[in-house]
């Protein structure tokens, strides 16, 4: 069996446990389209995609699902066809749209044992938190995986706990305005840097970004996800 591996280490009650398990991971891009891979290649039975995209050039270098021939296409739509490629029993469930107050309700119709916050927008980001923690479901967020380049070192802590992160340091404030008391996030030892050429036409906007940083931040992620799903 595909999964024989996994079942050493968890065992044949942990293998039902994380097929019968659901998941949402919110932002399929270069985080989040790694602990979708994750998840699917554990064995999570059900794997709810959110992402309202399409695959841009310029994702080639770090997202798991951009290459050549899939630029134009919606990420949830190749996300989807690559996870039932590594299980074809795998329930997902594409939502080409973006997470926000008028779609909300639609995403969330079905409930979910975890939840994986990997949108880029700072907005977006808490109300989705909000959202989740309001309704009493389990979420981790991700943090800043841009403009570093050092070996990478990620760690799983509350949000009021981070330092050398401009992501978690306005998340902290917005948060704390919407009354968020705790929140687990996953967080990069290392403290960004300053591009060294971001180009005359570049966007201060735009972060600098390499292959390996948002891989590893989506496999702590996802490491964190399903050990909770055995665990419960």
């Amino acid at each position: 069996m595909w999964n024989d591996r996994t079942k050493i280490l968890i065992g044949e009650n942990g293998i039902k446990k994380l097929s019968q398990a659901s998941v949402a991971v919110v932002g399929v891009g270069g985080v989040g389209g790694y602990v979708c891979l994750m998840l699917a290649r554990a064995g999570v039975g059900k794997i709810t995609l959110v992402d309202f995209d399409t695959v841009d050039e310029t994702n080639i270098n770090r997202q798991a699902v951009a290459n050549k021939d899939t630029v134009g296409k919606f990420k949830t739509n190749v996300m989807r066809d690559m996870i039932l490629k590594i299980n074809k029993d795998c329930a997902v469930t594409d939502i080409c749209k973006r997470f926000c107050e008028d779609t909300k309700n639609e995403i969330f119709a079905n409930k979910f044992d975890f939840v994986v916050d990997a949108i880029d927008s700072v907005k977006d980001k808490v109300e989705l938190i909000c959202f989740c923690k309001q309704h009493n479901i389990n979420i981790i967020s991700a943090m800043g995986a841009g403009n570093r380049i050092d070996i990478p070192s990620f760690k799983v802590m509350d949000i009021y706990k981070t330092s050398n992160d401009g992501l978690a340091k306005v998340m902290r404030k917005q948060l704390r305005e919407r009354q968020i008391k705790s929140l687990d996030v996953v967080v990069s030892e290392s403290p960004a840097i300053k591009p060294k050429n971001a180009g005359k036409n570049t966007s201060k906007n735009v972060v600098g970004s390499i292959s390996y940083y948002p891989a590893m931040c989506g496999c702590v992620l996802s490491a964190f996800v399903i050990n909770k799903l055995l665990s419960d």
